[in-house]
């Protein structure tokens, strides 16, 4: 079974495209890279897939030939294959234990530019952090993350109820049926998460106590692969920092966490890995007095999110009885689960030709302190973005960002319908992907 996803569009894009530079594709384990190649492949009359890992000879002819001629050419006979440019696919997976094959994908560029390559690796992000400059200008990368919620959506076979979601907006907003058997999904996908076997397992399934085992799989078969960074932090300690971070996710992180085995400078290390392997992402303070966001960071004033909700809810034990059942997720982990499924979806949906940085704004004044969630960059806009779990809850933080910075609009993402309130425009949470997609105008949302 299958799994569309949104990047198979732009894999049809890149095909076709006339200036084509071979594709780097980017992201953590089992997010679905290699069945997504697979599938492409259907695209082309031939399809070589070559893993350099499981097997040497293929490591070899890279390493002994430095002409990518002789490369194509060997490949070709050891996998009895027609590699012909403009018909066939090459696929070359697990490229990270091959210093010289990363390096060969320039010359792929140059040398044979109709010959459409991909590639592809399970820890590629420490491979490329020792080339710094292995393709720059030759090689694009492509970023690749777990399924989204209308990803999710598509999988369950729910195209007419996504349809109508893409449809919505404060001039057209959803019916009460139609809201709640969205937000019924959206409740069923924070306990799933977008892991491609937890998805297919519910998917054909609906067996949640099964979907759980899956991810419990899943947490273990990272953990396992902790060892194979490289690094002087034992794998236990990046455990130890990993499920720090989950306790702490949507929140200021501190260091200074109970049982710490390691000093801050470690800590930092380990926080460095576990992004490299693309487990974590952070979401940094900025003082949002205008355009570029990044201009104004605090990287001392760091949140971070885990890369999924199914994972997230594993590491911390919820009981996804009451993820289900409940309407109001601030008695759950404080709500946080909310929180971190916007910041996903925030970045699931951006472009997936480039890292999408993710900022937040906070101010600590005595008896005065307030946090806006999101503060998102559209154009020259601002956009200041604050999740509520349910459908209750002050906005006095959103309203204090929007006096400050002398805005006129800020949003709120709860389990409420399309409503505008004053300066505060109210979506529906699982409407965050709207952000990101192709809707121009924001108050088209």
């Amino acid at each position: 079974m299958y799994l569309n996803r949104v990047i198979d569009i732009e894999l049809i894009r890149w095909k076709e495209s006339i200036n084509r530079k071979p594709l780097m594709l980017r992201g953590a384990r089992q997010v679905g890279k290699t069945s997504t190649i697979r599938h492409f492949s259907t695209q082309f009359a031939y399809y070589v897939e070559i893993n350099l890992d499981e097997n040497k000879k293929f490591k070899e002819v890279f390493e002994k030939n430095d002409s990518v001629f002789e490369v194509i050419e060997q490949l070709s006979v050891l996998c009895n294959t027609r590699i012909i440019p403009g018909q066939t696919l090459l696929f070359i997976d697990e490229i990270q234990v091959s210093k010289e094959a990363i390096s060969m994908l320039r010359y792929f560029y140059e040398k044979v530019p109709d010959l459409h390559v991909i590639a592809a690796g399970s820890l590629l992000e420490f491979a490329l952090a020792n080339i710094p400059s292995f393709g720059v200008g030759r090689v694009r990368s492509i970023f690749m993350f777990p399924l989204s919620f209308r990803e999710f959506l598509e999988a369950e076979g729910e195209i007419l109820l996504l349809e109508h979601l893409d449809k919505s907006n404060f001039n057209k907003p959803l019916s009460n049926p139609i809201l709640e058997k969205i937000i019924q999904h959206y409740k069923k996908f924070l306990v799933v998460g977008g892991m491609p076997e937890a998805v297919k397992t519910y998917v054909t399934t609906k067996d949640l106590i099964e979907v759980q085992r899956i991810l419990d799989d899943i947490i273990i078969s990272f953990q396992t692969d902790f060892p194979k960074y490289k690094i002087t932090i034992p794998s236990n300690r990046l455990v130890e920092v990993f499920e720090a971070i989950s306790l702490q996710v949507a929140t200021k992180f501190t260091y200074t966490y109970p049982n710490a085995t390691l000093n801050n400078k470690q800590i930092k290390e380990a926080i460095r890995l576990l992004q490299m392997a693309g487990l974590i992402y952070g979401v940094t303070h900025s003082a949002s007095n205008g355009i570029p966001l990044g201009a104004e960071i605090n990287p001392k004033k760091t949140k971070y999110l885990i890369f999924d909700t199914g994972i997230f809810q594993r590491i911390l034990g919820l009981q996804i009885a009451d993820l289900l059942m409940s309407d109001d997720f601030n008695s759950i982990n404080k709500g946080n689960i909310a929180e971190l499924f916007v910041g996903l979806e925030l970045i699931k949906n951006a472009d997936c030709y480039s890292r999408t940085e993710l900022y937040y704004w906070q101010r600590e004044r005595k008896n005065s302190q307030a946090e806006v969630d999101y503060v998102f960059q559209s154009g020259k806009q601002i956009i200041p973005i604050e999740v509520k779990a349910g459908t209750k809850g002050s906005m006095q933080s959103l309203y204090i960002f929007l006096n400050e910075k002398q805005l006129e609009k800020g949003y709120r993402l709860s389990l409420e319908n399309y409503i505008k309130m004053d300066s505060v425009l109210i979506i529906p949470i699982f409407a965050a992907y709207k952000f990101q997609t192709a809707f121009k105008s924001i108050d088209g949302l």
